[in-house]
């Protein structure tokens, strides 16, 4: 599903007519619309799957491994350096795109503002902008990535948030997350990084930009000797296999043998959770507890 705006209402249409759906990010606007897409899909019995290529990528998956074996870890930071994209597509061979006819804009602009609405209420101009275009467009990648190394974050502290610059501190157990989403258009070197510390390992997970095809992530390790001035640096290539081919198979995977996806549904529908649960909590200048529920 790459269909504009809100891929709720096409996505249900799918599941009712029996067809399993792969939607891509995000899965739609609101929790609400993400529960009638999951009661769709589980009524017909079809695979609803969301696409997070970077947690189809192996590097991920050595960074899940490596994490796990963590003892004591005391922060996880997770930074986005959002970039122009002209330089990453400039050397594909790109077809022209006709504009949309005015009246067609104009009723994706109303559906868009409506649904946005209906899930943040009466937000502020700046909380809806940063909602559509920041937090459903591009840090539920970041939020996803974090839940798939966490699990649930048990409350939300913090909420920063300013056109290019977007801050959210969660809490997981006793362990502190940091996420910082930053644009910077005047560099062409897109990155997003996850960050592990624990008193003798740091891991560092960095992702390209997603549109170089092929274009390995990076897993770095870094340890050392207490008892002496000795410390190591590895960096590590694990694949070249690109994650989106990888999430591809893994839904007809799911699709054939019935079984359930990484990036279900339910689990999208806890990244939307998630970024309501920023909006809310930068209205309040509250916490929230259990940020990414569903009910």
């Amino acid at each position: 599903m790459l269909t504009s705006g809100s891929h709720a209402p096409i996505a249900v249409a799918a599941a009712r007519a029996g067809l399993h759906v792969f939607v891509e990010k995000p899965m739609c606007f609101s929790v609400a619309e993400g529960r009638e897409m999951e009661a769709a899909a589980e009524q017909a019995r079809v695979t609803l799957m969301v696409g997070y290529p970077k947690r189809y990528d192996p590097a991920f998956a050595r960074f899940q491994k490596e994490s796990a074996q963590l003892d004591g870890a005391r922060l996880m930071r997770v930074t986005t350096f959002e970039s122009p994209v002209p330089a990453y597509v400039e050397h594909y061979r790109l077809p022209p795109r006709d504009p949309l006819p005015a009246d067609v804009l104009e009723r994706f602009r109303a559906d868009n503002d409506a649904r946005v609405r209906a899930a943040i209420g009466a937000a502020s101009s700046l909380e809806r902008l940063v909602y559509e275009m920041v937090l459903l467009d591009t840090v539920v990648h970041e939020l996803n990535a974090i839940r798939g190394v966490l699990g649930e974050p048990d409350r939300l502290d913090y909420v920063s948030l300013r056109q290019d610059t977007v801050t959210v501190m969660f809490r997981f157990g006793e362990l502190p997350v940091a996420l910082h989403w930053i644009d910077l258009p005047g560099i062409s070197r897109y990155e997003m990084e996850l960050a592990l510390y624990a008193p003798d390992r740091r891991l560092r997970l960095a992702f390209p930009s997603p549109f170089l095809r092929n274009a390995p992530a990076v897993l770095e390790i870094e340890g050392g000797d207490p008892a002496s001035a000795r410390s190591w640096h590895t960096e590590e290539v694990v694949s070249y296999e690109s994650g989106f081919k990888r999430e591809l198979a893994a839904f007809h995977e799911c699709a054939v043998g019935g079984g359930v996806p990484a990036t279900s549904g339910l689990d999208g529908l806890r990244d939307i959770a998630l970024c309501q649960a920023i909006i809310e909590c930068h209205r309040r200048r509250a916490p929230v507890d259990a940020p990414s529920s569903v009910g």
